[in-house]
């Protein structure tokens, strides 16, 4: 499994420099994003959750180096606060709780376009992402009792993370309208964490074998070019 992830890695960062036989571009952008990040956490053993949402925004650097064909290939890298987090599915009481986490991201991407180099256009960006944890909040009802979960876990409450760097893979497409102004992009993205928050010591039975985060987002981006 770390073989093809590390295959697709590569694969990503490498895309805007195979493509060298195309018609030279030296277009850099700057600019910021906002948007939403809908989120869970992969648990085992599992907990039940709703989708958490919650903020997200930053800014964006990216460069066009070249177009091969119909297609625009270069590298976007990003600087972002993005919170993320649970909110767990309680069935038997009124009791509901939920964990904000503040994460620092920095995606470095590679960016496909496909389209209209004056109009409009589709893109897919895909990279690795690199996190880092800022805070992180609990949330609890007023009548609060963390007895009769589901498997018995509940070791959850009151146990801040373990481990502060998260990394995974990240991807996803949008459409681009450029105007007189600058660029305007509107995306929809998925995050596959590939770290655990939690130490997963299997000498511990108060403990998670699992503990990963899984974010659907979508983000306006407005860029501004520096060098066309």
């Amino acid at each position: 499994m770390n073989k093809y992830i590390l295959l697709l890695l590569l694969a990503c960062i490498s895309v805007p420099a195979a493509a060298q036989l195309g018609q030279q571009r030296n277009n850099l952008s700057f600019g910021i994003n906002a948007g939403a990040n809908y989120n869970n956490v992969s648990f085992t053993p599992t907990i039940k959750q709703k989708g958490f949402l919650a903020y997200s925004g930053g800014v964006t650097a990216r460069y066009i180096s070249e177009k091969y064909f119909a297609m625009l290939c270069g590298v976007q890298a990003e600087l972002n606060y993005s919170q993320r987090g649970w909110e767990e599915m309680i069935q038997d009481n009124t009791n509901t709780y939920s964990r904000t986490m503040s994460y620092l991201e920095i995606p470095f991407l590679a960016h496909l376009g496909f389209g209209n180099e004056k109009g409009g256009q589709f893109f897919i960006n895909m990279g690795p992402q690199l996190g880092y944890l800022l805070s992180e909040k609990e949330k609890f009802s007023s009548d609060w009792n963390a007895s009769n979960r589901p498997n018995g876990v509940n070791y959850q409450y009151g146990m801040m993370a373990d481990n502060k760097i998260d990394y995974g893979l990240v991807g996803g497409g949008g459409i681009e309208v450029h105007t007189g102004i600058g660029q305007f992009l509107l995306e929809g993205r998925y995050y596959l964490g590939l770290a655990d928050f939690y130490k997963n010591n299997q000498a511990n039975t108060n403990n998670f074998e699992k503990s990963s985060h899984n974010t659907l987002s979508v983000r306006l981006t407005y860029l501004f070019n520096i060098t066309k």
